[in-house]
């Protein structure tokens, strides 16, 4: 099953400060169900534990930077533990996923209903082919307050951050999920109306009045339906695998 996985998303793909792939633990263990997630919290190993599950499969990285010990003195320490002590694998497909064709940013685009959705900023590894963002064409122009409301909608998203509104009707969208400040620059460029993403700095906002709307969805928002990738990797191609999409909200931050 990690196989399919990385064939949809190779790992040469990710980024070098990466740590995607094997997490945790064994991966020619037999899979009892599949627990599919963003983050890997000790409540979502609980849950995964309840039902059954001897493999997570987590957009983010548990072990991001290198492990000098294991102890509980933090999560990820504590995850490590709790995850051996009751045989989980946990593997992660990072940023080798936000660049895969049909990967995050499709997924988004999806979510979005835009049309024709392409790479832009293209990334190519050998003979690999991704790419950081992804851009497309919405099936009606709206204004730029419609397009927020159908943002916050879509994403379940309590407020956008956003730049000035556009006067202009927003048409073509461009897209990179989770940190994405790095592409606004190639978007304007794209002649996107518009540039989704889950962060940006404070900075990043001047000097765009008129030129791009800027919409800050969140990082977990902008990410949450990740695990539908997952689905239906693992569904296509490793038949009788049981896959349960995590019902934990891993989102740390607060909209009070």
């Amino acid at each position: 099953m990690v196989n399919a996985l990385e064939r949809f998303a190779p790992l040469p793909l990710q980024e070098d400060f990466d740590n995607a792939g094997l997490q945790v633990g064994l991966t020619e263990t037999e899979v009892s169900g599949a627990l599919l997630c963003l983050d890997v919290t000790e409540k979502v190993l609980d849950e995964a534990i309840a039902l059954g599950c001897n493999l997570v499969v987590s957009h983010h990285p548990l072990v991001f930077r290198p492990l000098k010990r294991v102890t509980d003195s933090n999560y990820v320490q504590r995850c490590v533990m709790k995850a051996i002590k009751n045989d989980i694998t946990i593997v992660s497909m990072h940023t080798n996923m936000d660049n895969a064709l049909e990967g995050v940013n499709f997924k988004i685009a999806e979510k979005m209903q835009l049309r024709q959705p392409r790479f832009f900023a293209p990334k190519s590894v050998g003979e690999l082919q991704g790419g950081s963002g992804v851009v497309g064409e919405l099936p009606e122009a709206m204004s730029a307050a419609d397009f927020i409301s159908m943002l916050k909608t879509t994403f379940d998203v309590a407020c956008v951050q956003a730049n000035q509104l556009l006067s202009r009707e927003i048409r073509r969208v461009a897209i990179c999920g989770g940190a994405g400040a790095f592409l606004l620059g190639d978007a304007i460029r794209e002649g996107a109306d518009a540039f989704v993403t889950g962060e940006m700095h404070y900075h990043d906002f001047f000097d765009h009045e008129q030129e791009v709307q800027i919409c800050v969805i969140g990082h977990y928002q902008s990410e949450q339906y990740t695990k539908e990738i997952f689905q239906s990797i693992i569904e296509e191609q490793c038949e009788g695998v049981r896959c349960c999409l995590s019902s934990v909200n891993t989102n740390p931050i607060n909209y009070l």
